[in-house]
This record gives structure tokens, C-alpha cells and sequence, in this order.
């Protein structure tokens, strides 16, 4: 357990040990803030660029391309190097007033009192039981950050020939992921008469040989104990199988807010997420967010990174 948490009281708890976490984490250390504590419920900090085994991550933070595993890497270092503790393995399950917070790890239950409370909780893509698709639960569906980490961090393959769903930019990091672990994705389906983006998704889906239809949904999945087929429907209802050993659904980002909505913060009516002023502000004062909690659309690990730093800045003047 850290010094921190032994001790039950500090300066700033961050919730969250991605770039936006880190980031504010670093810049109140070096604004000379005390005692500053970053909480993240998994085994390693770093946020989802730790499973992002491709470029270009880190060009304005680091001053060069890296993949997203080193570059969760390099800001994790950097903010052990300035001071910060990071507890690993710690879930915040309440948000109480005035920085009150509960948590929970291996050590068991306790209590956290902070002054300032940073909402760095970040985003996720929408599941499947949010897409109303219907058909059996076999094996062989997952998300995006889901492929990721059993690619990069598992050495696992979920499948080997899946369609992909979503023509956001993360489906471009897919298609990297799948051709990493060489998995040939059959076909990408979009809802929409046009992808979400042009560049470099389309020139990639071309070059990866993977057929892109448009104006296209998935109404059905089909499959005993692994998917085994999806039936899709067109803009002109002709409904067509393909056969395929997974479904990767991509995109429709939304803000990891569970946190909030089941707190005493006011909530943004339209994106769910804690509504804050133009300092990051959340309507108890003693809380405030930062990243892709309240960036819609979402935004790459570089603006999260700008985003913590000036949000820090603004606690720690609150503070000092």
C-alpha cells in the first residue's frame, strides 16, 4: 500500500493512470503540490496507449513517434520520476462530498480524503448489448480495446477471420492490430452512406484487401459455442450472410462516467459525463475532470495530455 493510502488523506487523488492522469499528476508535482496520489484499477498504469502496439503516439509530450506500449511506458516513468505514487490494483467504488472517496484493492476497503478529487476516468467503445444486434453469445466477439490487449498484452487470438463494425479512426488501429497478429478481417460495415473517416481508413481498407460496404448493419449473429456467420441488411433491405469467426465492433466512443452518475455531481444531459466549467470545475468544487471523460468527440492521447496539464494547473491554484 502506498504512503498515501496508509495515511487515508492527500492533496489530489487522480482517478485514472492514463495521459490525462499522468499528465496532471506531473504538472502538480512540478507546481508543487504535496502529496499526490494516482489510482488505477489495473496491474499497470499507462491508460489504453498501453495497448496500442503502433505509432504514432507521444510526437508533442516525448518529442518523437512511439508506439503506445513505450509511450505508456515513458509517462509512467516520468511520473515516478517526479514524485507521484501510483496505487495499482485500486478501484474507487464511491465518490462521497467534499473529496471523500471509497476504494477497494488487495489490501481490502477504505477511506480516501483528498482535497481536489481529478476525474480521469477517460472513454470506451459502446458493446454490443448497446448496439441492439441480435443472436446467440458465442465466442468470438469483442471491441477494439478488448483485440488490443490480448494481442499486445495476452499473446492471445481471439479469431482469425471476423468482420469488423465502425469506420471510426480506432477501426483503423484494428485493421493494424489484426494484420500484427495475422488475422484477416472478411469485411467492414458501416451504418452510414459514408465511414466516419476517409483518411486513412478507406486507402488502408483497400490495401489490406478488406471489402468496406456502406449503408450496411449487422441484424443478426449466428453461431453455437463461436460465431460462426452475421446476417447484414443493406439501405435497400436485402439481408446477406457472411461467414466469419468473430465480430470486432469498433468505435461509438463513449465517457467512462460510471463514477459520476452514480455520485452527487451534476451530469452533462447529452453526454452523461460530470458537467464542469471552463477550468474543469465539476459542481462540487472539490472535484474536477479532465479528458476524454468530457471530450466529445474523443481525443487522442496528445490532447488528453494538454488537457491534464491545464486542469492541474487550475487545482493547483484552487489550492494554493
Amino acid at each position: 500500500m502506498s504512503d498515501i493510502l496508509k495515511a487515508g488523506t492527500c492533496d489530489v487523488a487522480i482517478i485514472g493512470g492514463g495521459p490525462a492522469g499522468l499528465s496532471a499528476a506531473i504538472t502538480l508535482k512540478k507546481e508543487r503540490v504535496s502529496n499526490v496520489v494516482v489510482l488505477d484499477r489495473e496491474n499497470n498504469a499507462g491508460g489504453i496507449p498501453r495497448h496500442c502496439g503502433h505509432p504514432p503516439f507521444g510526437i508533442r509530450e516525448c518529442r518523437r513517434i512511439l508506439t503506445g506500449p513505450a509511450y505508456a511506458r515513458r509517462i509512467v516513468a516520468a511520473a515516478l520520476k517526479n514524485g507521484v505514487e501510483i496505487a495499482l490494483k485500486t478501484t474507487v467504488t464511491a465518490l462521497g462530498p467534499d473529496g471523500n472517496l471509497s476504494l477497494v484493492s488487495p489490501d481490502g476497503q477504505q477511506e480516501l480524503k483528498a482535497r481536489r478529487v481529478l476525474l480521469a476516468t477517460g472513454t470506451r467503445e459502446t458493446p454490443r448489448s448497446a448496439r441492439f444486434v441480435s443472436g446467440g453469445r458465442p465466442l468470438g466477439i469483442c471491441n477494439t480495446g478488448t483485440l488490443q490487449s490480448m494481442v499486445y498484452l495476452k499473446n492471445k487470438i481471439p479469431f482469425r477471420a471476423p468482420v469488423v463494425v465502425g469506420t471510426e479512426i480506432v477501426a483503423f488501429s484494428a485493421l493494424l492490430t489484426c494484420r500484427k497478429a495475422g488475422i484477416k478481417p472478411v469485411a467492414i460495415f458501416e451504418g452510414n452512406s459514408e465511414t466516419s473517416v476517409r483518411w486513412p481508413l478507406q486507402y488502408a481498407a483497400a490495401f489490406f484487401g478488406v471489402p468496406l460496404f456502406t449503408n450496411t448493419r449487422i441484424v443478426n449473429i449466428s453461431g453455437e459455442n463461436r460465431v460462426q456467420s452475421v446476417h447484414v441488411l443493406d439501405v435497400e433491405g436485402k439481408v446477406t450472410k457472411f461467414n466469419c469467426d468473430g465480430v470486432l465492433f469498433t468505435g461509438k466512443f463513449t465517457p467512462e462516467s460510471t463514477l459520476a452518475r452514480m455520485s452527487h455531481l451534476e451530469l452533462d444531459s447529452v453526454t452523461g459525463s460530470p458537467k464542469v466549467d471552463p477550468n474543469g470545475q465539476c459542481s462540487d468544487p472539490a472535484y474536477y475532470a479532465a479528458g476524454n471523460i468530457v471530450h466529445q468527440p474523443v481525443k487522442v492521447a496528445g490532447k488528453c495530455w494538454s488537457a491534464g496539464e491545464f486542469t492541474a494547473q487550475r487545482i493547483a491554484k484552487d489550492l494554493l
